[in-house]
């Protein structure tokens, strides 16, 4: 099976400044995600496994290049492809084309990792892409057990006051529909259900389910600090966690 694993980063950010290239616990954020990439790829060596960044962002392209020792090929992102409004899932079809292109290749699957998303395990991609195989969805994405359920507990503001998202008659959360919180980690996409150009949501979805780490990714300043404190126990705590860090230190140069 061959697999493509895409990581796609803009330069610069409206929530954080420049986030995809700061230090996250003494090292750039995007190596978190490369480092879990290289060890899912050491461990399934049955598997054929491309890497590819999609960015515009010069320093990102150095901080991989010049500082890991792992294979990756780079796309230097279209500007048409680096607006505010531009769906993510373009950019990994385009990485998926150039990367067909380049390595006249077949791939069986997509897989992508954000960079604002450290917190991930081995076992996260491991559980994403066994599901993807043994499923018939267009996509496999990640979530995390949702701490709001707008039929139970979330209110919008009406001409009448407040009333609950969706309206309902649930007196407790148990009776409630189960609610995800997409984390926005782990995609795992089928290339011709990307190629059709088609949104997520007009495809067949699948999800797995990821440790609920309080913080979902990282948009605003707030978040980060506190997804520092958060990583740094569970770096120390959780070894499937831990030893992603651990690896950063095997892979760069």
């Amino acid at each position: 099976m061959n697999i493509l694993f895409t990581v796609c980063g803009r330069a610069g950010s409206k929530g954080i400044k420049n986030k995809n290239i700061k230090d996250f616990l003494g090292y750039p954020l995007v190596y978190y995600t490369m480092a879990a990439i290289d060890l899912y790829q050491k461990e399934h060596p049955a598997y054929s496994c491309d890497l590819a960044i999609n960015t515009d962002s010069k320093e990102l392209i150095e901080m991989v290049q010049d500082g890991l020792n792992i294979p990756v090929h780079v796309i230097e992102r279209e500007s048409s492809l680096g607006q505010d409004d531009t769906p993510k899932v373009a950019v990994i079809e385009k990485s998926l084309e150039q990367m067909m292109e380049q390595k006249r290749q077949h791939y069986d699957m997509v897989v992508d990792l954000d960079i604002t998303s450290p917190l991930r395990t081995v076992a996260d991609i491991e559980k994403l892409i066994q599901k993807k195989l043994a499923s018939e969805a267009d996509v496999v994405f990640s979530v995390t057990d949702a701490r709001r359920n707008p039929y139970f507990n979330m209110v919008k503001q009406t001409e009448n006051g407040y009333e609950r998202v969706i309206a309902s008659n649930f007196n407790a959360r148990q009776q409630a529909p189960e609610i995800f919180d997409m984390n926005a980690s782990l995609y795992a996409y089928s290339p011709s259900f990307l190629q059709s150009g088609k949104g997520i949501f007009d495809g067949i979805c699948e999800i797995i389910k990821m440790k609920d780490t309080a913080v979902l990714d990282l948009d605003h300043e707030g978040d980060f600090e506190l997804m520092e404190v958060i990583a740094k126990h569970l770096f120390a705590k959780d070894k499937s966690f831990g030893r992603i860090r651990a690896h950063i230190e095997q892979v760069k140069k």
